[in-house]
């Protein structure tokens, strides 16, 4: 019986074995645009398609530090500026006031020019069917997604947000402003008519504005893939399924067809990288709980202005003995006087702070990837935005009572002590985010294996789930061509209608006319 066992395992390992090799695809991971927390979901995504046997090629400006069996870099390092550990406060300052224009040049235009450097030459070089899926980040750089018949692959398309509003459309999603947030506005999906008027605006503002620009990328087509197309927008219909970073508990419910996929907080995850030595006895002998302090991977807190900096130490002085964590570039840039209760390091495993028993606020600029790994953690926040999406995540979590907002103008020692005071010990902000995180983590499936299973089934299927609604042209999607022949059909009745009564009051006066004609003359007879 025990040998019987032993064979039968032996069996179903050798199947096993066989079938993953069988299954195993070839998958080409393309992501040009040089922002680290956009390449954060997409790397742990081709890792863990890596893992599981499949063979990835990655383009991006982050080659792996240590290889990964299965996982090859194809990297643009070099090739653009990194804003990792490097934007300073001033920086920060310019970045809000870029224009449309410039927005989408600088995360689009100037990213498809990549195309022209020999890494992408030789790309464009290989062969049709060399692969059998391309995963792509859906942003503003539309010229990469000419990959896809370039290279006889289907695509599955990765938005870091929630829906874009530019992008509602091309995926067949109706967006109706009445209770759908605009990505450049702060409201929920129960908005005022105030609210309403104004989120209709700022989409009907923005969205022309970007698919405008982006049409500056059909040279880049034309040049590189030898496709002349009369519309950017033609490259959607390449697209088979789009893998969404955004999760209904928390953002917005919204009518998606079964090819856009929720996978909101995809990259959260116990990665298992452990906190040196000094940190970890930091936190375990915080009995009086210890306020997490970081602003991402790109931003340096030690380069805001002296009195920001002398408020920070103010508040960590006042809620002593609670203790304090700072992400810190280069300690050496901070002013004199850092208090007793604070230490600093220049790299944190965020995850493995975050689920300590012993962090109790997350003081953090916003970005959705660390808000989404405090969310799932259950750490409340005070959240201080700088640019970007950080404005409008950072306002949700508080209306959600999750968080406490200050801007940046209003950062005083008073106004920052309030803020971190009041979500240490007002228990409404851990009670709500454990709710939300419960509610978050909920799904059959985790993020990850829903986003694997997904891009295996395109692999299997092809582009089968996109919404019919992508294949009407504007006029037939909005019913005009519809409504044209109904209002026609309406005017020909009505001028029918019109000439037969006019007719028929023509023959009323007619013969009312002469019925006075034959009177007037019997009258004038026996006269």
């Amino acid at each position: 019986m025990c040998s019987l066992k032993v064979i039968l395992t032996v069996f179903m390992v050798t199947i096993g074995g066989q079938y993953q090799s069988a299954e195993a695809l070839k998958i080409l991971g393309l992501f040009p645009l040089a922002g680290r927390s956009h390449f954060i979901p997409p790397a742990r995504l081709m890792k863990e398609l890596a893992a599981k046997g499949h063979q990835v090629d990655v383009v991006s400006h982050f080659p792996l530090k240590n290889p990964v069996p299965n996982y090859r870099d194809i990297s643009l390092k070099g090739l653009a500026p990194i804003s990792t550990n490097n934007m300073s406060y001033d920086q920060t300052q310019t970045v809000g006031g870029f224009s449309m224009h410039n927005f989408v040049s600088l995360t689009g235009t100037q990213v498809c020019d990549l195309l022209s450097t020999p890494v992408f030459e030789k790309l464009l070089k290989t062969p049709k069917g060399t692969y059998d899926l391309i995963v792509l980040e859906l942003f503003t750089a539309d010229c990469y997604m000419a990959f896809g018949k370039h290279l006889g692959a289907p695509i599955v398309a990765m938005v870091m947000s929630k829906m874009h509003d530019w992008l509602y459309g091309h995926f067949g999603i109706p967006f109706n402003t009445a209770y759908m947030p605009s990505l450049f506005s702060s409201f929920d999906q129960s908005m005022t008519y105030l609210e309403r008027l104004q989120n209709t605006f700022v989409s009907a503002f923005i969205v022309p504005q970007v698919n405008y620009y982006k049409q500056e990328q059909l040279t880049h087509v034309e040049k590189y893939f030898g496709r002349k197309l009369t519309n950017m927008a033609e490259l959607y219909k390449d697209v088979s399924i789009v893998l969404l970073n955004s999760h209904h508990s928390l953002y917005d419910i919204i009518p998606t067809p079964p090819g856009v996929i929720e996978v909101g907080g995809l990259h959260v995850h116990d990665d298992q990288q452990e906190l040196t030595p000094e940190v970890k006895k930091w936190l375990d002998e915080s009995k009086d709980g210890c306020v997490y302090f970081t602003f991402g991977s790109m931003v340096r807190i030690e380069t805001f202005p002296a009195k920001t900096l002398a408020a920070f130490y103010e508040t960590f002085k006042k809620i002593a003995p609670t203790r304090v964590l700072m992400k810190i570039a280069d300690p050496s840039l901070l002013p004199a006087g850092l208090p007793k209760n604070v230490i600093t390091s220049s790299w944190l495993p965020q995850v493995a702070v975050l689920k300590h028993k012993n962090t109790k606020v997350f003081i953090t600029h916003g970005g959705l990837m660390g808000t989404q790994e405090s969310l799932a953690h259950g750490v409340p926040m005070v959240g201080i935005p700088i640019f970007g999406d950080q404005f409008t995540n950072l306002q949700i979590y508080e209306r959600r009572k999750i968080a406490v907002v200050l801007k940046q103008e209003d950062i005083t020692a008073e106004s920052f002590t309030k803020a971190v005071t009041t979500v240490l010990t007002d228990p409404v902000y851990r009670e709500n985010i454990k709710r939300l995180s419960k509610l978050f983590l909920d799904r059959p499936m985790s993020a990850m294996d829903t986003a694997i299973y997904w891009v295996e089934y395109t692999a299997r299927h092809g582009n089968i789930l996109k919404s019919p609604a992508t294949k009407l042209s504007w006029w037939e999607y909005y019913l005009i061509d519809v409504y044209g022949l109904v209002l026609l059909c309406i005017a020909v009745v009505l001028y029918i209608t019109k000439f037969i009564l006019k007719l028929l009051w023509r023959l009323v006066c007619s013969r009312k006319s002469s019925q006075a004609k034959s009177t007037a003359a019997k009258t004038k007879k026996n006269k």
